[in-house]
């Protein structure tokens, strides 16, 4: 036996998942007392020896293991009555007939094993109540068994090849659960089961089970409510179970069912049913009248909407509802009212929206409506969308038109509230539980009045004299304590001076010749008795400290001079000194001055603590997510070169890097070292840390020396799975001991497993640790403590192996490492100084209040910006021409500037660089009384220029860097002040330069080609051939102003650019010296007149020679040359509404804080920020832009801000409802990509730190 002692009192042990694959622990015959035992996943493959010596055994559970007989010993144990050996290779030789012939034996469970018959002698069991054989290879079951079993509650006979049934299993009256599962039943018509009358639940699934050979009188089973019929051939639901009322449990999964009768209305009990993969089309109207439903699972069957009932919101109780794989368009409104529901599962139907009920509903955690392309979910309502808020930010829509400083719009489908508030309601319910105070507030105010009425209050109130305050001294209350314990009882009443030293908390007296002479170790207590000028004894009372004075020293010294003064009834205060800071009076009381001893006389009251010697311990941290470490013997050999290693040795902690090691790994074992000084060793300990080759002498000491290679590589022990851990929770009754072990949930030890009520241990097979809960009793500590020990040597584990104690709360790290998400880090913010707490408060509520996040959501709430008329077109282009005296151009060719030829004025590349200098009158505005002057004496208007820098979208920078070099500082030197510079981009461009083009401004693709070029560019006409010609195709378009007028060039001709609305020119080219080729200009259906005459001008200003201009309209395209040239037929987009609604809104934090700004209508591809949010509407759909190198928090707001937006127009266009939806940058489809004009690839730009060198 043991030397602990406690193996006799142990009542049960669980051995799960322990390795006893060689050897079984000898200390399990000594537990005598031995009620239960577990032994599951120990890789046995026989019944221990010592199982035999345990006489009081009752119940033996052996799962998942690989016995292959139950051996000899089990049938000799007396008191034996339950054997659970599931999972594992017994075999019928396996199972001994003398096992049964005990008459106390209850509980047989040999499922999941090699048996092909049902054990001979089990028949003699006559006690047996719970029996399963199932998953095993039987084929029949012999009369005689059930002839004398007559007992049985439960009976498991599923996954075997029976046949037929006995007919005796009729005597079986006490049986409750019969489970027939997955058995080639189809000759069985099973006429015993009417006759048991106490069967609950009945299970056969896969049983092939049809309307022929359904049971008949299954109705009489009145207590029958749990049943399994799924996987079979029903096709429809057998009439027996109509009318059994106390069903709680239907499976009628993987049938053939068609239809539901009506009568499912007598189910008032049914909590599950479950009619999945069957063929129902719908569901009758009765299903309400099952007002227990739970769960109700429709999946895979022919539903629509109608085939659900509209009824079914009177289900209260339902919690799972799933019709996946239906036909669903739509589900009921009725069932957004059940209030408890918690899943609901429409995945893979045909949804096109969904009740916006669903909202509301409090406990709904699962919504899985996936493979549903046409859904499109149901606005939240406005009760649920106050809470919805980001950073702080209130995004409903009437806050944000307030903000704005509209008038907030009620929404549409808001209804006036009920006159009776159900939410006041509880509010005033709740009230009432404060009713007695409110009573005794009513009855102080009746007496207030009372005395009012009685004219007292007044006259009392003059009267009465203030009341003095009391003195600070006056207030304290002096314990009632026998001081004659510590102090004689004429202390104090003779004059001259008293002196006590502490000595094991007390004071004892000091000799007068001792006074002094104070030791540096001790504490000393001086008085001062003297007679006052009233003839009356008076005291003063001081404690001295030494320097080297221990801590209980100190305190009683202060302490008992407060007892002392106590005692004498004194009114002065006690007087602190320390040594070599005492005060002149103090000095004053001894003759011959102060002098000092060093070392103490007196005793602490302390015990003495000797430092132990501290334990050298190896371990290997391994893991990145979570690291493990694992206690190892302190070897040099153990070593690996793929691992870190900490090493501890009490005052230092060496930590060792292998060459192969992880870096995560690295920190964050560095970061337990840092925890074990800081909480363990209060920071006295130093950490070393190094990596391989670099190691210290003192680390190879501790080790054992340096390997005898000098060189580490790898282990051969690092190769050792580790073992699980295991968690026993220790249990004590009367005279008896229970360690069970506590279920790991995915084998993740987690804190919450620990209850503080309890005491635990955690074997580690390398660690032990005893957990102490704080509210555990002492004896179950001290019993832990025992267990533990035994334990420890019960299992096979190295020896270096040490049992470790833990106190709730002062838990060692190597303990908590065991723990996933055990983290003591504290949430502190850093940023509350006392300071700031002083400064701005403490409530987080009103600060949160004062710092909310400042937006700007204005623009969103503006509306649309009209488009310019004809006429003031006309108006404003024709002022800004008259002011135009004159405009010279020049382009980029090489490195310097050249006059533009003036038949390319207007045509411009997307690969060049072009400069305007325009001259403008400035009429000089007359002063005051003096508009009369002839105009003979009028002064000469003054002039300006403006120098236009235009840039094309695939023109470089340095274009702009040669003209700021060279052209602009002549102009600078020639008008001076007088000089403007103004950079514009394509399709970027002011009114003012678009209208000195009027409206024939033309955009190329490419680069302008040379061969155009006077003499004087130092080019030679013949250096080389121009390039073969290509379709191309240009697209007349006006955004917001008919000034804003474009022709751009399309990147690739194809018709599904064409659209109704617009003018299109397309030149074919011909492979023809004499005719170049062909241009059709193309007008839409609803083009303007006008834009279809400027669309003709541009054509034959950009193809003169050599080409014929032909006009068609649409519909009257020739097959040859237009749709040949264009690519092809195709169907085009024929809608082109988004010219009355699109907008472009930019969604930043430039400012500082969220502001959503709006783009002009004359926007472009360009305009898209790479780094903000965009928000495009078309009029039909709202975008949601996202660049490249957006943050998360700008995307969160420009989401909220895009939401806010589609409910303003909800109210303003009601008629034009929006779709949110998402366009990610190079993943733009045709409607977001139609709303810019001359779309094209995004322009790049070069990261710098590509450029630099690999080594950056």
């Amino acid at each position: 036996m043991a030397s602990t002692g406690v193996l006799p009192f142990v009542r049960g042990i669980d051995l799960t998942k322990n390795d006893f694959s060689g050897y079984f622990p000898d200390h399990v015959q000594d537990m005598t007392g031995l009620r239960w035992l577990r032994i599951s996943h120990s890789n046995l493959k026989q019944i221990p020896a010592e199982i035999g010596a345990l006489n009081k055994l009752e119940d033996l559970v052996m799962v998942h293991n690989e016995v292959e007989s139950l051996g000899e010993n089990l049938p000799n144990l007396p008191a034996l009555h339950s054997i659970n050996c599931r999972y594992n290779k017994l075999t019928d030789a396996g199972v001994p007939k003398k096992i049964f012939m005990g008459n106390d034996l209850s509980i047989v469970d040999l499922s999941h094993n090699k048996l092909t018959e049902v054990p001979p002698e089990l028949e003699n069991s006559k006690s047996v109540l719970v029996l399963n054989l199932s998953h095993n290879q039987i084929e029949m079951i012999p009369n005689q068994l059930f002839i004398n079993l007559t007992d049985l509650v439960f009976v498991d006979l599923s996954n075997n090849n029976l046949e037929t049934l006995p007919p005796q299993m009729r005597r079986l009256t006490s049986l409750q659960t019969l489970i027939l599962d997955n058995n080639p039943l189809i000759h069985a018509q099973l006429r015993q089961l009417p006759v048991l009358t106490a069967l609950q639940t009945l299970r056969m699934k896969n049983t092939q089970r049809t309307l022929i050979n359904f049971p008949t009188g299954l109705d009489t089973l009145t207590n029958l409510q749990d049943v399994d019929l799924s996987h079979n051939n029903l096709p429809r639901v057998p009439e027996a179970l109509y009318k059994l009322d106390s069903l709680k449990r239907l499976n009628l999964s993987n049938n053939e069912i068609t239809e539901l009768s009506l009568m499912i209305d007598i189910w008032t009990k049914m909590e599950t049913l479950n009619l999945s993969r069957n063929k129902l089309k719908a569901i009758p109207t009765s299903l309400h009248k099952l007002a227990s439903l739970k769960k109700l699972y429709l999946n895979n069957n022919q539903l629509d909407f109608e085939g659900i009932p509209a009824n079914i919101g009177k289900l209260h109780n339902l919690e799972v509802f799933s019709a996946a794989k239906n036909n669903l368009e739509m589900i009921p409104e009725g069932l957004g009212r059940c209030g408890k529901l918690k899943k609901l599962v429409l995945n893979e139907n045909r949804l096109i929206t969904l009740p916006d009920i669903l909202h509301l509903l409090p406990d709904l955690e699962t919504l899985d409506v996936r493979a549903n392309p046409d859904l499109v979910m149901p606005p939240k309502p406005q009760e649920a969308k106050t809470a919805s808020q980001y950073y702080n930010i209130d995004f409903s829509l009437n806050t944000q038109l307030r903000l704005a400083g509209a008038q907030p719009i009620p929404s549409s489908g808001q209804t006036p509230s009920p006159k009776s508030d159900p939410v006041a309601r509880k509010l005033r319910l709740r009230r009432r539980r404060d009713g007695q105070e409110s009573e005794k507030v009513l009855k102080g105010m009746r007496d207030v009045a009372k005395d009012k009425a009685e004219g007292r209050s007044g006259k009392d109130d003059e009267e009465r004299e203030p009341l003095k305050p009391k003195r600070w001294d006056e207030n304290l209350h002096r314990p009632q304590l026998d001081y004659s314990e510590i102090f004689d009882e004429d202390v104090g009443q003779i004059p001259g001076l008293a002196c006590w030293e502490i000595e094991n908390f007390l004071p004892n007296q000091v000799e007068d010749g001792l006074m002094g002479k104070f030791y540096e170790a001790d504490c000393y207590i001086i008085l001062k008795t003297f007679i006052d000028e009233s003839n009356s004894l008076n005291w003063k009372i001081w404690y001295w400290i030494g320097n080297e004075a221990t801590l209980d020293k100190k305190a009683c010294s202060a302490i008992h001079a407060v007892n002392l003064r106590n005692l004498l009834g004194a009114d002065c205060r006690t007087i602190r000194q320390e040594q070599n800071d005492e005060d002149e009076d103090f000095l004053a009381l001894f003759e011959h001055g102060v002098s000092y001893i060093a070392g103490g006389r007196t005793a602490s009251g302390f015990y003495s603590v000797e430092d132990m010697e501290p334990e050298v311990r190896l371990y290997r941290a391994t893991g990145t997510q979570s690291v493990h470490m694992e206690r190892c013997p302190v070897q040099v050999d153990m070593l690996d070169s793929r691992h870190v290693f900490l090493l501890d040795v009490g005052a230092k902690l060496f930590l060792w890097n292998g060459k192969k090691s992880n870096l995560v790994t690295r920190t964050k074992s560095r970061l337990i070292a840092e925890k074990i000084n800081k909480n363990e060793r209060k920071g006295k300990a130093e950490i070393i840390q190094f990596g391989q080759g670099n190691e210290t002498a003192e680390f190879w000491k501790q080790i054992g020396g340096p390997p005898e290679s000098m060189e580490v590589t790898t282990s051969d022990h690092s190769d050792v799975p580790y073992a699980d851990p295991r968690l026993y929770r220790v249990g004590l009754g009367k005279g008896y001991l229970e360690l069970p072990q506590v279920h790991i949930p995915k084998n993740r030890l987690v804190s919450s497993l620990l209850d503080t009520k309890c005491v635990y241990i955690l074997d580690c097979i390398t660690d032990v640790f005893v957990w102490i809960g704080k509210k555990s009793t002492r004896l179950v500590r001290a019993a832990a403590l025992k267990l533990a020990q035994e334990l420890h040597d019960m299992i096979l584990r190295p020896e270096f192996v040490t049992i470790y104690r833990c106190l709730e709360g002062t838990e060692p790290q190597i303990f908590k490492s065991k723990f996933c998400g055990w983290d003591d880090v504290l949430p502190v913010d850093y940023t509350r100084t006392s300071e700031s707490i002083a400064r701005r408060g403490a409530d987080m509520k009103v600060i949160m209040e004062k710092d909310k996040m400042q937006t700007d959501l204005s623009a969103l709430f503006m509306p649309r910006q009209p488009a310019m008329t004809e006429e003031e077109a006309e108006t404003l282009s024709s002022e800004w021409n008259e002011d135009l005296d004159g405009m010279e151009s020049f382009v980029l060719e090489g490195k310097k500037f050249v006059r533009l030829p003036d038949e390319e004025l207007g045509i411009f590349h997307t690969e060049d660089c072009y400069v305007f200098l325009c001259r403008y009158w400035v009429p000089v505005e007359l002063p005051e009384g003096e508009e009369d002057i002839d105009e003979e004496d009028l002064p000469e208007d003054e002039f300006k220029c403006i120098v236009y820098f235009w840039q094309g979208r695939s023109a470089s920078n340095m274009g702009w860097l040669t003209f700021t070099f060279s052209l602009q500082k002549k102009f600078q030197a020639l008008f001076g002040d007088k000089l403007e510079v103004v950079r514009q981009h394509q399709q970027q461009e002011n009114l003012k330069f678009l209208s000195h083009f009027k409206r024939k401004f033309i955009i190329r693709l490419g680069k302008r080609p040379l061969g155009r070029a006077p003499a004087s560019m130092n080019g030679d006409e013949n250096k080389s051939k121009p390039a073969k010609p290509s379709t191309e195709l240009f697209q007349l378009r006006a955004n917001g102003s008919p000034i804003a007028t474009r022709c751009i060039q399309l990147e690739k001709p194809d018709a599904i650019w064409l659209s109704p609305r617009f003018c299109f020119i397309l030149m074919v080219p011909f492979d023809s010296d004499e005719l170049k080729g062909i241009v059709y200009v193309w007008v839409g259906k609803r083009a303007d007149h006008k834009e279809a005459q400027i669309a003709e001008e541009i054509a034959y200003m950009m193809y003169k020679d050599g080409f014929t201009i032909q006009m068609i309209n649409e519909g009257e395209e020739p097959e040859n040359f237009f749709w040949v040239g264009i690519g092809g037929k195709k169907p085009y987009d024929e809608d082109s509404s988004f010219m009355h609604y699109a907008r472009l809104f930019r969604c930043s934090n430039e400012k500082g804080y969220f502001t959503v700004s709006e783009k002009c209508a004359d926007f472009c591809q360009d305009d898209l920020a790479d780094d903000d949010v965009m928000v495009l509407d078309n009029g039909e759909q709202v975008y949601l832009w996202v660049g490249k190198k957006t943050s998360d928090v700008e995307i969160k707001l420009a989401f909220k801000s895009a939401q806010v937006y589609i409910q303003h127009l909800r109210n303003k266009q009601a008629d034009k409802p929006r779709k949110l939806l998402l366009a990610m940058k190079y993943k733009e489809n045709k409607k977001f990509i139609k709303c810019f004009h001359g779309w094209g690839k995004h322009k790049e730009v070069k990261d710098f730190k590509s450029l630099l060198p690999t080594i950056y």
